[in-house]
């Protein structure tokens, strides 16, 4: 297939990636992904305060972002979820990625 598997009988197929499994699982639950749903990315930092400050520049440059801090299962790393209502197309969710991590860059670097 190329890349892609197929998902049902409306041939709706989605790209053979890690978005694309998920995709295609939600679809399989009975999912309608025509609505908006909330849809989680997450970064993971080194320091809690990388993660406060991408955090803190998103509340001040996109407030529609809910996001969380946590710890994650790995030891010294930090979770920062953060959560976009948005149709899950796959597209769409692979462009909020990258620019997540594009913003998630900048305080990657950043010495805290």
């Amino acid at each position: 297939m190329d890349g892609y598997s197929l998902l049902d009988d409306k041939n709706m197929t989605f790209p053979n990636d890690e978005t694309g499994q998920v995709l295609a699982e939600m679809k399989q639950a009975g999912i309608d992904l025509t609505q908006i749903h909330p849809v989680v990315f997450f970064q993971l930092f080194e320091k809690k305060e990388q993660a406060q400050a991408m955090a803190e520049h998103l509340s001040n440059k996109a407030p529609e972002i809910q996001w969380t801090i946590h710890e994650d299962e790995t030891p010294n790393v930090w979770d920062l979820d953060c959560i976009v209502s948005m149709i899950p197309v796959y597209d769409a969710i692979v462009a909020q990625e990258a620019q997540f991590e594009q913003i998630a860059g900048c305080f990657w670097q950043a010495r805290m």
